[in-house]
């Protein structure tokens, strides 16, 4: 099914991730230091990385940090249950996902397989009724997965093109968190999950304002978000 790294120096857990994730089909590599970590990463090639933040060397940020200079490999954190600042860093820093240690392993199963699908053009989001959609001076091609700001090609993560589209598939539309966490992300909301608010704040520097200065993505408070005007 795919290659997998794994940058944990838990010992005894790589062990376990490697002879589980092996049964599903995975081709496991382990590393248990951030430096040798990051050059496996960057020489070899790889599906998806599980990356720890606690490492010896460089810890997991700054290896993520590296690696999204040259690669744009999905990334899945592993984090310290309560370290909300390490995960919304994470996030900032170009990871896909975060999961808290410690972890059920069919959890962690179930989010590489929902990484996986929507790096790979299969997620929920592009399912049904798909077109190419213009709104608010982009356009975005989820044939291509391509956006373009006023025909200026854009640079943003395969995530945050999964957002864009659920957003602008509902243009003038609230959409809720918990819509955005079942279609994009693949998992039922948890009010305690910043990944969408995360996402959606690097999306929206990345797409800039509308014309006229206000936000093209507003954030209906205690809801979810709006694109473009919202419908009278």
């Amino acid at each position: 099914m795919g290659r997998i790294a794994i940058v944990d120096d838990d010992i005894e857990l790589c062990s376990l991730l490697v002879e589980f994730l092996s049964l599903e089909g995975f081709n496991c590599s382990v590393e248990h230091n951030g430096n040798s970590g990051e050059q496996r990463i960057l020489e070899e090639e790889f599906d998806l990385v599980i990356l720890d933040i606690m490492l010896p060397g460089i810890d997991g940020l700054e290896v993520l940090r590296r690696i999204r200079r040259f690669s744009q490999v999905p990334v899945l954190m592993l984090t310290a249950r309560g370290d909300e600042s390490d995960r919304i860093t994470g996030l900032e820093l170009g990871a896909d996902d975060y999961l808290p240690k410690p972890f059920n392993p069919r959890e962690l199963l179930a989010r590489i397989r929902a990484i996986l699908r929507r790096f790979n053009g299969g997620g929920t989001a592009r399912q049904g009724n798909r077109q190419v959609l213009e709104e608010e001076g982009i356009r975005l091609d989820p044939f291509t997965r391509t956006v373009y700001l006023y025909d200026t090609p854009m640079k943003i993560t395969s995530l945050e093109f999964d957002f864009l589209e659920a957003l602008m598939k509902r243009a003038g539309e609230t959409v809720t968190r918990e819509t955005l966490s079942q279609e994009v992300l693949e998992r039922d909301f948890s009010p305690l999950d910043r990944s969408i608010d995360v996402h959606i704040g690097q999306l929206r520097r990345k797409i800039g304002p509308r014309d006229n200065g206000e936000p093209r993505i507003k954030t209906v408070r205690g809801t979810g978000y709006i694109f473009g005007k919202a419908k009278e």
